[in-house]
């Protein structure tokens, strides 16, 4: 399975990430498997901005995980997204969290997002879409859960039907 991560603080959070997954869905050689409920979250990294929403998506495709990258970064671009400062505020970010079982390092694209298991935001989405899966050194996004302190932080916002 192929996990992707998004997010929004700014603007219409929740209408942002569907309309992500609306122009995601679009292209050709994708297609939207799963979708995760919708959760509230404090920002990371950078406080003192709005807090997020954040969900996961399972998809499909015959894109390479770098041409997938240029898709996600195309949507962002199409819906405006601006790049000014590292985990600032933002109408989307979309997210490459894993792609099947390749493991890659690119200066533009660490797969599986290195990040992923120190996120309960990015895990509690990921527990909703691919429960069994693992997702860091064999380990599913619930067990990663139970070594997290903040899991009670992300809180259920919306469910999301495919």
């Amino acid at each position: 399975m192929i996990l992707i991560g998004l997010g929004s603080n700014m603007g219409n959070r929740q209408e942002n990430i569907m309309t992500a997954i609306k122009g995601l869905s679009n292209h050709p050689e994708i297609r939207v498997d799963k979708i995760s409920s919708l959760y509230e979250t404090k920002p990371v990294g950078v406080t003192g901005q709005p807090d997020f929403l954040n969900g996961a998506i399972g998809i499909s495709t015959t894109l390479e995980p770098l041409k997938l990258l240029e898709v996600c970064l195309s949507v962002e671009c199409e819906m405006g997204r601006i790049r000014k400062e590292r985990w600032g505020p933002r109408n989307i970010d979309i997210d490459i969290l894993l792609y099947q079982d390749r493991i890659l390092c690119d200066e533009r694209l660490h797969i599986p997002h290195p990040r992923l298991h120190t996120r309960s935001f990015v895990l509690v989405p990921l527990s909703e879409i691919a429960s069994d899966l693992p997702v860091y050194q064999g380990l599913t996004p619930g067990q990663l859960l139970t070594t997290r302190s903040d899991r009670n932080d992300v809180r259920l916002y919306a469910e999301i039907d495919i």
